[in-house]
């Protein structure tokens, strides 16, 4: 069982508040863009939810090079965690993404190079989790994960480049000038509001996922000496 953390519980309800204003900053100070009118609110919450998703990918790189340095599980709960809430926020990012472009490009889905990068890092990932549940003893499940995900990571910087070095109709949201997408300071101060609040809410989701990845890992442990007396007795039997 876990023990109670009470400042990671303070966390997380600091966390959900924080996350409730940013939604009504959205919804009743930022004003509506005038070219694209209500559905562009969308993006305050697919730019946060894309933005964690690469971060909790960086966090997972970082994490495998720690475990390979210094060889400590603990790191590599970290990094599977991560990647698993990474891709979490990858599908809100590609959902939230969807419905904006359903009344801005006639269609749900187009093979942009934003789009098709971000499909090409999901399945990345995925793999990533399909690779670990291969893989029973933790040691090598680790080191083959760690090396995944370090390699993996180039497909976040691709991503991220991709609406800014090719040529795409995805608008860039931060720094893409007075085009498609002109936004104003009461916007930027709703993205910015909203990027820090789901970013608490990625520290929070990491702590509690990671630690109940160690919890797992103990239960399996003692399953597996459980396992090893049991059939010691039987064949001392």
């Amino acid at each position: 069982m876990l023990l109670e953390n009470k400042p990671l519980r303070l966390l997380t309800y600091f966390s959900i508040l924080l996350v409730l204003l940013a939604f009504l900053m959205v919804i009743f100070y930022a004003p509506v863009e005038l070219n694209m009118g209500m559905v562009q609110k969308v993006f305050y919450f697919h730019v946060s939810a894309g933005w964690l998703g690469m971060l909790a990918f960086l966090v997972a790189a970082i994490s495998a090079i720690m475990f390979l340095s210094k060889n400590n599980l603990l790191y590599d709960h970290i990094a599977a965690s991560s990647v698993e809430i990474g891709l979490l926020f990858t599908a809100i990012a590609t959902f939230t993404g969807m419905i904006w472009a359903r009344p801005i490009w006639n269609t749900w889905w187009t093979w942009d190079p934003r789009l098709t990068t971000m499909t090409i890092m999901a399945f990345t990932y995925i793999a990533y989790i399909l690779l670990r549940r291969g893989i029973d003893e933790p040691y090598k499940k680790a080191r083959f994960g760690a090396i995944y995900a370090i390699i993996g990571f180039i497909s976040v910087p691709i991503t991220f480049f991709s609406a800014r070095l090719m040529r795409t109709i995805h608008p860039i949201v931060i720094g893409g000038g007075s085009g498609e997408m002109a936004m104003t300071p009461r916007m930027y101060q709703t993205m910015a509001a909203s990027l820090v609040a789901f970013t608490l809410l990625f520290v929070v989701l990491l702590w509690h996922r990671t630690r109940l990845a160690g919890a797992q890992f103990l239960m399996d442990q003692l399953e597996a000496e459980q396992t090893a007396e049991e059939f010691g007795e039987v064949d001392n039997g």
